[in-house]
């Protein structure tokens, strides 16, 4: 076994695979940040709100008011500095830095996508991906080589399997696969479209999506990994993404996956694309053609890189599964939900009202959401107990500001998981305001009762 390591890890692979994503990915990042800014959400999501959740132990991230348009400028820039592969290092690590903070500043903005984007940006950073068609290696020629180890284009279709695997996972459960839900409830909306509207309200197609999407996550790569599957399966997986975008909002996360996929291919054909690339910008590639290896040297520093990946990649593959330590529903609680590549599994809808009671006097008011709140927050808050937690310890410390004597903050929380009636969600008698938010079991969570079997 040690020698068949030893022989993976001192092969050797064609540089224009990385060279290529690198392109591909710091470019549709880019593009990205100038979408999210030109939408004006930068205004809407970090600025324009009064209070923003965090995620546990990142509550010291907060927007930066109006030099959060700054902070995007330097991850947009990061992100064009990364795509050409000019300062390759100083920019992989300034985009990582950014991005991150920027999806860690509002919990309520959450998508598996960002968390994505995130990890390849953590890996980029240990990556040789300037190795080739980059400026640097144009700069200086001693950076350039031809070939690179190649478990540097393998880490980056491990990541991308864990994520379809996973959701392909995730989706073995009695609601999604027996009772077809979410997808009963969300595809009737997309009725109106043509052609394939009517079909929507059809139950053996829901079904029928239900059954497909699961099975597309769980073979997906094997296909890819094929070759002479690859081109069907890359088929699929713009068909399957262009459809998802069509039926659901879900930002660039399709094209994210689309051009993240072409990864699977052939050398031949990444070095076609950056040749229509150079020609189409007047660019010559035989400078960047030569024999070179990219030899790993067997120092300090590289012994920590390879360390820190490994670590990095058992994580990815471990942390998924955290939920099997806490005994209730997952769908219910959330505990573990969030970064687990769980992918629009559940339609969950909340009532939730505060009651905010002056510990001296007794006096009680209830509380305007909307006042503190803005629509988005509102609704993503009424179902998440990480959210009512966060939010309640906030009306705590504005109401004692405001001369409230050791305020207690109760709630009365509804809410509908997958189609099921609306019930009590957290238990009423509950102090939110003396509970804290940690890694143990929310114990105020009332009881699912009823179950989802499945993974």
């Amino acid at each position: 076994m040690n020698i068949r390591i030893k022989n993976y890890l001192e092969s050797y692979s064609e540089s224009a695979t990385l060279a290529f994503f690198r392109l591909a990915f710091g470019f549709m990042m880019l593009l990205s940040l100038i979408r999210f800014a030109t939408y004006g959400w930068i205004q809407k999501f970090y600025i324009d709100p009064e209070f923003h959740f965090t995620y546990y132990g990142f509550q010291w991230v907060k927007p930066l008011g109006n030099y959060t348009y700054l902070l995007f400028l330097i991850c947009g820039i990061a992100a064009l500095c990364l795509a050409i592969g000019y300062k390759y290092r100083i920019a992989a690590i300034t985009f990582f830095l950014s991005f991150t903070y920027i999806e860690l500043m509002d919990k309520t903005t959450y998508l598996n996508h960002y968390y994505f984007i995130s990890v390849v940006g953590f890996v980029m950073i240990f990556l040789p991906a300037n190795a080739y068609f980059s400026v640097d290696a144009y700069q200086n020629p001693k950076r350039a080589f031809q070939k690179i180890p190649r478990w540097n284009t393998d880490i980056l279709k491990l990541l991308l399997g864990i994520v379809y695997f996973y959701a392909g996972l995730a989706k073995i459960n009695s609601d999604w696969l027996i009772e077809a839900m979410p997808l009963k409830i969300w595809l009737p909306n997309n009725a109106d479209l043509p052609v394939i509207g009517p079909l929507l309200n059809q139950e053996w197609v829901i079904y029928a999506f239900s059954w497909i999407g699961m099975i597309y996550d769980l073979a997906i790569v094997f296909l890819l990994l094929n070759r002479r599957t690859r081109l069907w399966a890359f088929m699929l997986v713009v068909v399957f993404h262009i459809l998802t975008k069509i039926l659901f909002p879900i930002g660039v996360f399709p094209y994210v996956m689309i051009v993240s996929t072409l990864i699977f291919f052939p050398a031949d054909f990444h070095k076609k694309s950056l040749q229509a690339v150079a020609k189409l910008f007047r660019i010559g590639l035989t400078v960047f053609e030569n024999a070179k290896e990219k030899v790993e040297v067997r120092s300090l520093a590289s012994q920590i890189k390879m360390g820190t990946i490994t670590v990095f990649l058992l994580f990815q593959l471990l942390f998924p599964f955290r939920y099997l330590c806490y005994p209730d529903e997952l769908f219910w609680t959330e505990e573990g939900f969030r970064f687990s590549w769980r992918v629009m599994l559940m339609e969950k809808a909340g009532y939730t009202v505060f009651n905010v009671t002056d510990s001296k006097t007794g006096e009680k008011i209830h509380i305007a959401n909307s006042r503190f709140l803005t629509p988005f927050q509102e609704k993503q808050m009424a179902f998440q107990p990480d959210f009512i937690l966060e939010y309640a310890h906030f009306l705590h410390d504005h109401y004692e500001k405001a001369g409230y004597a050791d305020p207690q903050v109760h709630v009365e929380s509804y809410v509908a998981l997958n189609g099921r009636l609306s019930k009590l969600y957290i238990d009423p008698s509950i102090d939110l305001a003396q509970e804290h938010d940690t890694f143990a079991h929310k114990k105020w969570i009332l009881d699912f009762n009823d179950e989802i079997k499945g993974f």
